[in-house]
């Protein structure tokens, strides 16, 4: 039986890279349904597929859940972000059903309406110091593999997984200035364009809250006694290197960010293995224009 939900948000799920959780994503995808799925941003890590080749059967798994959703009727919204920023050159086409857009803006089923973007035109280091941008990115990539390390330590132990990363950045003060500033920026775009809310990716970091209008107080999103005017309501979906989570509407109109492992715990059948080594065809979904592909195999290198 899968969940339903009106709406659907996820970003930075990094395909094509080693720290994309790929296999949890897919497993994700493949027990919900809903109206509308965005896309924020950092869904292909074009980066990493420039510097060396990876794309392993668990990431065409996540395209094919894609697909599939949008051959059932799922409007499905690919907004690009700073790792996939290529494919922002196709803005306002459509691929097998995926439409690709700068920004977004949703209408919820209580009526607020929320900016869709992922956000990194709002982090100062990307727009002035895109090499120290990479970089950072290198750094960020070595403390994901030992996040992988540190986990399969714990697998061992029969212990859960912990994000070793997400601990260490959330403790280094400058990374908790950046994070914060991050989403005063954001939300202070979203709200003087007029929106009651933005959802934004890129930071990594999910969260679900309304900013006080001098960015400087928080209160609950899903507080009733405050108008929109006290205030922007403030939604990141997170990341699927390490987190997991994605931000999803109810039927009512409530939003909330749910942790895909946890809710996986306990929904899934059986026979579980078998279901995820079923080889599934591609949906024959017509494209606007072929897909580019390399002269020879010898262009790709294998990771």
């Amino acid at each position: 039986m899968k969940d339903r939900f009106r709406t659907v948000w996820v970003s930075d799920l990094h395909l094509g890279s080693h720290g994309c959780r790929a296999e949890v994503l897919s497993r994700w995808l493949k027990r919900i349904e809903c109206d509308h799925l965005y896309l924020v941003g950092d869904i292909i890590d074009m980066w990493r597929l420039r510097s060396r080749w990876y794309w392993p059967a668990e990431h065409n798994r996540v395209v094919r859940r894609l697909l599939k959703l949008a051959h059932r009727g799922t409007e499905i919204v690919y907004i690009p972000g700073n790792h996939d920023d290529a494919a922002r050159q196709f803005a306002g086409m459509d691929f097998g059903g995926i439409r690709i857009e700068l920004t977004a803006m949703h209408e919820t089923a209580d009526g607020r309406s929320l900016l869709v973007t992922h956000g990194d035109q709002y982090d100062l280091v990307i727009r002035h110091s895109p090499m120290l941008s990479r970089i950072g990115g290198m750094g960020y990539e070595g403390l994901l593999r030992a996040n992988r390390l540190w986990n399969r330590g714990r697998a061992a132990f029969g212990l859960p997984y912990h994000s070793l990363s997400r601990s260490i950045k959330l403790k280094v003060k400058q990374a908790c200035t950046f994070i914060s500033r991050f989403e005063e920026n954001v939300a202070r775009e979203a709200q003087r364009a007029g929106f009651d809310g933005v959802v934004c990716g890129h930071i990594h970091k999910a969260d679900a809250r309304r900013l006080a209008e001098d960015a400087g107080g928080e209160s609950d999103p899903g507080n009733e006694d405050r108008s929109p005017s006290q205030g922007v309501e403030y939604f990141n979906c997170g990341d699927w290197v390490e987190s997991c989570t994605a931000l999803v509407e109810h039927d009512c109109g409530r939003l909330e960010v749910i942790e895909a492992i946890e809710w996986l715990d306990g929904r899934e059948s059986d026979d579980l293995a078998s279901e995820l080594d079923e080889l599934e065809a591609w949906p024959e979904i017509p494209m606007p224009l072929p897909l580019p592909v390399p002269r020879s195999f010898r262009e790709v290198r294998l990771g």
